[in-house]
């Protein structure tokens, strides 16, 4: 699989996200889609419904998807990417993300997590980065895909730093800035995506016909030791939690470890 090295962190800071491609073994994979197998025959979707679908899951209540996050190494493969001195303690919540075909759809603009609803005091619900576990191939477009707007963190923090921290309170779905032309993520299954919170993103459509296989995403909202305390900072200092790229060190590795 594709190691963490000064480039990967290079790209992650000027796009705001990268993918690192063979992160998951085949075993692996299977463990976590016969997981989000169960949870959504417990709830499941109406039978006539396509498009998304989401179950938001507790770590703290299910053991095997707290034990399937910590053998697939996750933390491992974020902390090269976060500053020297910062922990990344487990997630709260995991979000299992599907599509269902068909689902022709684009989306026409981008959102910002946590701004709608905000957490249970008010403050908009911020973290360091999302990591998602693509479950299944994602090398064709249209499939399910996310869509991003690269480099929008850095527009973003630009537009908070001149207005404050706090605009990001009234900024629901996106902030007022100027976007590039978005993109969809693409990977074979197994991939680990890593993107950072303010990137502009939202979900793709799912061009396919009802007997194609829907698309499968756990994601993971993740916030380093800290954060909350500093979520104005990192709102306007966008990499401030992060490593420069010649810091650097280890690399990632996949399978299980």
């Amino acid at each position: 699989m594709e190691t963490t090295t000064p480039a990967t962190i290079s790209s992650f800071h000027r796009d705001g996200y990268c993918v690192l491609p063979g992160f998951l073994d085949a075993g692996l994979i299977r463990r976590w889609r016969s997981l989000l197998g169960r949870h959504i025959a417990i709830a499941p979707p109406a039978p006539d419904h396509t498009g998304s679908y989401f179950l938001w899951p507790p770590l703290a209540q299910d053991t095997e998807l707290r034990d399937l996050y910590e053998i697939s190494g996750i933390s491992d493969a974020v902390q090269p990417f976060l500053r020297v001195g910062l922990g990344l303690p487990a997630p709260e919540v995991a979000q299992l993300a599907f599509t269902l075909p068909p689902h022709p759809h684009r989306p026409s603009a981008p959102h910002i997590d946590g701004l709608t609803p905000t957490e249970d005091d008010g403050r908009p619900g911020t973290f360091t980065l999302l990591a998602g576990l693509l479950l299944t191939d994602q090398r064709q477009r249209d499939r399910g895909n996310l869509w991003v707007w690269p480099g929008s963190h850095l527009h973003t923090a630009a537009w908070l730093r001149e207005h404050g921290a706090d605009a990001l309170y009234d900024s629901a779905p996106y902030p007022p800035v100027e976007l590039p032309a978005p993109l969809q993520v693409t990977g074979p299954a197994g991939s680990l995506l890593l993107a950072h919170y303010l990137l502009a993103h939202n979900i793709g459509g799912h061009f396919g016909t009802a007997d194609d296989e829907r698309r499968e995403t756990v994601y993971f909202r993740l916030r380093a030791t800290g954060h909350r305390r500093r979520w104005r900072t990192t709102v306007t200092d966008p990499l401030s939690e992060f490593a420069l790229p010649e810091q650097t060190g280890g690399s990632v590795t996949g399978d299980g470890r």
